[in-house]
């Protein structure tokens, strides 16, 4: 008696169909070019462009109201342009005043 003939096996694994899907499944698991490592790769890229979009969709809201802000009163550009591009008057001084850097132990 051969070696292979003294193993017993359950019907259901020398089913040809079970064989077929399982030979399947591994191709699509492990071997095909867009595997579970891939997918999952893929997967969690699109859930960090989609973090960064709605960021940016908020970021664009926010600017929007602020350039609204902006052109309802020329108070508010003025102080904008003063604050944001150090912009003065004619007769007037601007002097910038930084904080000096900590200091290092």
């Amino acid at each position: 008696m051969s070696r292979f003939q003294s193993i017993k096996l359950p019907k259901f694994i020398k089913n040809k169909f079970f064989i077929a899907f399982a030979a399947f499944t591994i191709w699509i698991c492990f071997l095909d070019k867009t595997n579970l490592m891939y997918q999952y790769q893929f997967w969690s890229e699109e859930s960090k462009l989609e973090s960064q979009k709605k960021f940016f969709i908020k970021e664009i809201q926010q600017t929007k109201e602020e350039q609204q802000e902006l052109l309802s009163s020329p108070e508010k550009q003025e102080k904008f342009a003063r604050e944001k591009y150090y912009m003065k008057k004619d007769d007037e001084d601007l002097f910038i005043i930084t904080p000096a850097p900590p200091a290092n132990p």
